[in-house]
């Protein structure tokens, strides 16, 4: 059998004969069923990666389905075919245009009218093999990441059978079908009926303001799966909420507005403020998320004899009073405005501009009681004078602040203003996870580069940021990554007010999809009513985008935008989020958002995964693990995405390598921020459980917390020596949490009095679930007596043992056991360190395994958690044996420095995702008594990857390997002369995910 048969062969032995067979499992086959991260679409775009050429054959497809997939077919370049059917009526005209619209993919209709068209399989061309997806997922987002599938992946040579089957079964499907053009999508609108469902509509505010109140049918659209509506639709019915009546004209003439999930909870909470007697009360809540229509449930529950809503912009006031109106249900005459124009102060509900409250004049008319229920609508700008008159003045029963941003940059204390009551928070993740929101599509894509390699940016004249090759890239981004299918209403953020005049005009000069393009800037510098002229202009279809510089960051409410283009440097991921959240709201037809982002080579641009991801942190290893887990499974938050184009993610990755995101003031800001929330020093704890700042980056910057406290004045009183040496041992060898025994025997001997019986610790580690062989515990005490480290960290950790063990015993060493009786500050950081370092073991790394595939570990890590007998960071170079432990960490930096001599500059990498080429250390050949070592299978390979030596000291654990096919060569030294090496290959027990893969491969700088 010849050589290209033989993987796929041990894959398939493995996968249909004997899992017990030695496979490197790259082809072997799969059930995918949205199951732990193993999804349709991660699949996809697994198989997109390597493919020649790929064929669908499917009978419903979405847009946000392609929306998903458009980048990894974008950045595959394998030629596409997609058979698909008007089947049901369930493929909109919309989805066809979006499917039109797909780059390098044909599109066929499958049209033999005596059979129904239900496919469901996925076929990619390889260069050596085939490899097919067949089962129950149609091309639909529901049934890519979420819904419950099945659907099997299996690899095949070009000959072989089923490859023949599979084919002529697309050959029928061809000879039955017709070209998709824009004729034949113009002759199916014509006779295109939505299909309808009723469903519940949402009290999310931003809703279809022409539908009525209450309930309403809904066509079969692209915005779900019509299984999933059915159900949906189906099961309100069920519980009573939806009536069974078909017309969407037959609403209840009344319907009493019904909080959602959210809105429940947070209600809930609220009044359990009040129960206990608090008179205040902040709410965090994402843009989006019907915070207006919380409040007025909350008013609905409070039944006030008077309310005043407070806003910061007029605009807001009359989208306000109608939310109010629908929930509270009272009449029109109840309900009055105090602003520049109107006066109804002697109103039930008032709703006021703080602009016009704020003025003696009008203040002090009003008796301090007048309102015993008072809202301030983005309490995050209270922190003015003209909030702080009205608040110290008015006297109400209760005070509620809404805000999704309350993070301040000026030092003022929200959280204070509201006696530190948050009785909820939904930030933008969550929201998006609980389907609150609009999902979104991001696209990074790379700045118009100039023929001479400069990339635009927007310090750069105008005359580059507005030339006709620039344009031209703006206008092919938005044919490549908008809204083929439906009208779009986009609004796009620009870096300058004369940039958006000027390229407004331009594009005005423009088509996308064939039409013309109908824009219009918008600046500080336009009168208000000049802004809700060209806003309505959008929200009615006679404009496509707004062009806008900052206006539009919060205090808008455009429902209908469905793109945001950004032209513009990220400043600060809060501003970045507030743009996004412009196209966040849910409305009647819009599917998902789509963000199309422009990136230059910016400093800023670590900001974006930042922003996109939801992680404050300032741990850089987090960061990347995170953009790259987002890629590997395709989607976050629910079917939301993240793409970038190839060149657009490494600037992002080269600016995330270069940036300093634990600078003593950015690590002070955060403190400051999170005690601002608890109205004190906030500890580390608090830090892991709020999934903020990462505890192990802030205890790092001065060697442990209290010292950072003190570094900053934030804490006046400084720990002794015996105190900072204990607590920065503490800090830097358990608080990460990578090995959970000695933190918890720690734990234990403080409890105990400073003493434990060896037999009970070890019973104690093991009830907890913990290995407790005899290397492991070695270790341990090593660890504990300080003989596993060097001098330097036995000096830096006072050099006396920290525990001993003797007379069957652990023991605390007693002058810390003393410093910690007596100082109190000492025992509350050490405590902190420890219930942290715990929190991490359980939640982040392995609890009962050294070492978590994927996570990342520095040399002196692993010289521990391998139970090494000392820290050999320093002499482990690429690899090293250790007799002792019988383990080899293999360690492969991919990219490695210009610096390193060609001694030790092997050409080392992937091969495929389950197989590395590696080489030895040079003057080594077969003969030499280390490669023997190697090659005799009777020790444990360890393979650890880093990308480069940017990234810092860690390197990702990759798992066990196995090394074959040794072959002994050689390789020039620094003085040219031609030097003996072994080169080998190292077989993975676990394939690496591909995005990781693609991560290493290419270049940080």
């Amino acid at each position: 059998m010849s050589a290209p048969h033989e993987p796929l062969l041990a894959d398939l032995t493995f996968g249909f004969l004997d899992r017990s067979t030695s496979s490197n499992r790259a082809q072997q086959p799969q059930l995918i069923a949205n199951v732990d991260g193993n999804t349709m679409l991660r699949a996809l775009k697994h198989e997109l990666h390597t493919a020649v050429s790929f064929t669908f054959s499917v009978a419903f497809v979405t847009s946000s389905a392609i929306a998903l997939l458009k980048q990894a077919i974008l950045d595959s370049g394998a030629s596409g075919t997609i058979i698909t059917s008007d089947y049901l009526g369930f493929n909109s005209p919309s989805v066809f245009r979006e499917l039109l619209n797909l780059p390098n993919t044909t599109v066929r209709i499958f049209n033999d009218n005596q059979r129904g068209f239900h496919a469901k399989g996925y076929l990619f061309e390889q260069p050596d093999t085939h490899t097919a997806i067949v089962g129950s997922s149609n091309l639909t987002h529901f049934a890519l990441i979420k819904n419950n599938e099945w659907n099997i992946k299996f690899a095949a040579m070009p000959d072989g059978d089923i490859v023949h089957q599979i084919q002529t079964a697309l050959n029928d499907q061809t000879r039955n079908s017709v070209l998709l053009t824009s004729e034949w999508i113009t002759e199916y609108e014509s006779r295109y009926v939505p299909r309808h469902v009723p469903v519940v509509q949402s009290t999310n505010e931003g809703g279809n303001d022409d539908l009525p109140i209450g309930t309403y049918d809904t066509p079969f659209t692209e915005e779900t799966d019509p299984t999933d509506t059915l159900e949906r639709g189906l099961e309100a019915i069920a519980s009573g909420v939806l009536p069974t009546h078909s017309s969407a004209n037959e609403a209840p003439a009344t319907a009493l507005v019904v909080p959602n999930a959210m809105q429940r909870d947070a209600l809930i909470q609220i009044q359990t403020v009040r129960d206990a007697g608090e008179k205040r009360a902040v709410v965090i809540s994402a843009t989006g998320t019907g915070k207006t229509i919380l409040t007025a449930l909350d008013v609905r529950a409070f039944q006030p004899e008077r309310m005043l809503f407070v806003v910061h912009r007029e605009q807001i006031l009359d989208r306000a009073i109608y939310e109010f109106q629908r929930v509270l249900s009272a009449p029109q005459t109840d309900f009055g405005k105090l602003t520049g124009g109107s006066k109804d102060l002697g109103r039930k509900y008032v709703f006021a501009t703080i602009q016009t409250l704020s003025r003696p004049d009008v203040l002090h008319t009003i008796d301090p009681e007048s309102f015993d229920y008072i809202l301030i609508d983005e309490v995050h700008k209270a922190g003015a004078d003209s909030y702080r008159r009205v608040l110290d003045y008015l006297r109400p029963q209760f005070l509620l602040g809404v805000t999704a941003t309350p993070e301040r940059s000026d030092g003022f204390n929200i959280y204070e203003l509201f006696d530190f009551n948050v009785p909820y928070e939904i930030r933008l993740q969550r929201a998006l996870e609980e389907d609150m929101l609009s999902p979104f599509h991001y696209y990074g894509v790379t700045e118009y580069t100039t023929d001479q390699g400069q990339t635009i940016s927007d310090a750069a004249d105008l005359s580059r940021l507005i030339s006709s090759e620039r344009v031209t890239h703006l206008v092919q981004a938005l044919e490549t990554y908008g809204h083929a299918g439906v009208p779009v209403r986009g609004l796009m953020f620009c870096s300058r007010k004369d940039e958006a005049h000027e390229l407004s005009a331009l594009l005005n000069t423009r088509t996308v999809h064939n039409q013309p393009l109908r824009t219009q800037a918008l600046t500080g510098d336009d009168p208000i009513s000049v802004r809700e002229d060209v806003v309505c202009a959008l929200q009615r279809g006679e404009l496509d985008y707004i062009l806008t510089v900052d206006i539009f960051n919060e205090g808008i409410d455009i429902p209908s935008v469905n793109q945001v283009v950004m032209l513009r440097n990220t400043q600060s991921s809060i501003i970045f989020t507030q743009q996004l959240g412009r196209g966040l709201r849910k409305a009647t037809g819009k599917e998902y958002l789509v963000v199309i982002d422009f990136i230059g080579n910016y400093t800023n641009n670590y900001l974006v995964p930042i922003a996109l991801l939801g992680d404050s942190s300032r741990n850089k290893d987090l960061i990347r693990q995170k953009m790259i887990q987002a890629e590997e499974a395709g989607a976050i938050a629910g079917v939301s995405s993240v793409n970038f184009d190839l060149v657009a993610r490494e600037r992002v990755l080269q600016s995330l390598a270069k940036t300093k995101l634990d600078s003593l003031g950015a690590l002070k800001k955060e403190v400051l921020d999170l005690q601002y929330r608890l109205n004190r020093i906030p500890t580390l704890f608090d830090f892991a459980t709020q999934d903020t700042l990462d505890p192990v980056v802030l205890a790092s910057k001065e060697g442990n917390y209290w010292q950072f406290l003190t570094r900053t004045k934030l804490e006046s009183s400084k720990p002794n020596a015996l105190e900072h040496q204990t607590l920065t041992y503490a800090s830097t060898e358990f608080l990460n949490g990578k090995r959970p025994h000695e933190l918890l025997i720690l734990d234990l001997l403080i409890k105990q009095g400073g003493t434990s019986g060896i037999d009970a610790t070890h019973r104690f580690l093991e009830k907890n679930r913990l290995r407790t062989d005899k290397a492991t515990l070695t270790s341990i005490r090593r660890i504990f007596d300080l003989s596993f480290f060097t001098e330097a960290e036995r000096k830096k950790y006072g050099t006396q043992p920290v525990v001993r063990v003797e007379h069957g015993a652990y023991i605390l060493n007693e002058q810390i056991l003393a410093q910690y009786r007596s100082g109190k500050l000492f025992r509350e950081h050490l405590k902190d360190i420890l219930q942290t370092g715990l929190h991490l073991a359980r939640h982040r790394y392995s609890w009962s395994t050294p070492l978590k595939l994927g996570m990342r570990y520095s040399r002196k890590d692993v010289c521990r958690l391998l139970n090494w007998e000392n820290n050999q960071q320093s002499t482990m170079y690429g690899y090293k044996i250790d007799r002792a432990t019988q383990t080899c960490p293999i360690f492969i930096t991919y990219h490695k420095s210009d610096t390193i001599t060609s001694a030790v500059h092997y050409e080392e990498g992937f091969i495929n995702q389950s197989q590395i080429a590696w080489c030895s250390k040079s003057k080594r050949t077969l003969q030499s008594a280390e490669i023997q070592a190697l090659l005799s299978n009777t020790n444990d390979l360890h393979v650890f990857v880093k990308k480069d030596d940017v990234e810092g000291t860690d390197f990702f654990y990759m798992g066990k390997g196995d090394i074959h096919s040794p072959v002994e060569t050689t390789q020039k030294n620094q003085d040219g002369l031609q030097v003996p090496v072994v080169e080998m290959t190292v077989d993975l027990e676990s394939p690496v995910e591909r995005a990781l893969d693609d991560y290493f491969q290419t270049a940080t700088s």
